[in-house]
């Protein structure tokens, strides 16, 4: 059972409540604001700022002295020193390098005339067997026709070697005197006015090695 309060008591313990209230606020609002400081104290702050200030250097200060050491001359020798190595080994790499390249070009161009000589006179001995034979049968041979024939498939034989090598014969006869192609060794009076400035007879052949004059035809020219 609740005990009943009566209003004049109740009253008065809410006055002395609001009291207590006020109290604690202005202590806490007295805590916050602090006293205005003196001028000896405020020149000491000001002072104790000023050295604090000097004490670090700014920015700026820092780059420009990073600048100056890294522009100094002693560390300007050393990088020029540093980048002049640098070009000298690149430079002898280089000179090594292309040493090696020349020497092994020289050995492979040599390799390459010998392996083509092999092979050029390698295909060209079946042809001097044929020969061999038809010369071991020369003094036995009764029949001239067979050796005439034996002769001429050497021949061709050859001739196909040749072609395969690259070999062609230069047209003479007939064709219009060319001085690329053809030497002149004599000249003839033409019968016939078509003729004039032809090719007559052919003393000896001329061929090209991949349209390459390798020996000239020697002809005789109309007149």
């Amino acid at each position: 059972m609740a005990i009943p309060i009566p209003l004049r008591e109740l009253g008065t313990t809410m006055v002395w409540a609001n009291r207590l209230c006020n109290r604690i606020k202005d202590y806490n609002m007295s805590e916050e604001i602090k006293e205005p400081l003196t001028a000896e104290e405020e020149l000491l702050e000001q002072e104790s700022k000023t050295e604090c200030q000097s004490e670090i250097p700014s920015d700026e200060a820092s780059t420009e002295k990073l600048s100056e050491e890294d522009t100094s001359p002693e560390n300007e020798e050393d990088r020029l020193r540093t980048e002049l190595e640098k070009l000298k080994d690149t430079h002898l790499r280089l000179v090594a390098e292309y040493d090696n390249y020349r020497k092994r070009t020289l050995k492979e161009k040599s390799e390459l005339i010998r392996s083509g000589g092999e092979k050029v006179l390698g295909d060209l001995l079946p042809v001097v067997d044929d020969l061999d034979i038809a010369l071991q049968n020369l003094d036995k041979a009764t029949d001239l026709e067979a050796l005439k024939e034996g002769m001429h498939l050497i021949h061709s034989k050859f001739l196909d070697y040749l072609q395969r090598q690259g070999v062609r014969p230069i047209e003479t006869t007939g064709q219009d005197f060319n001085e690329e192609y053809h030497e002149a060794i004599a000249t003839f009076p033409a019968t016939e006015e078509a003729q004039k400035g032809k090719v007559i007879d052919c003393v000896k052949k001329g061929y090209t090695l991949n349209d390459k004059v390798l020996r000239h035809a020697s002809v005789v020219v109309g007149q």
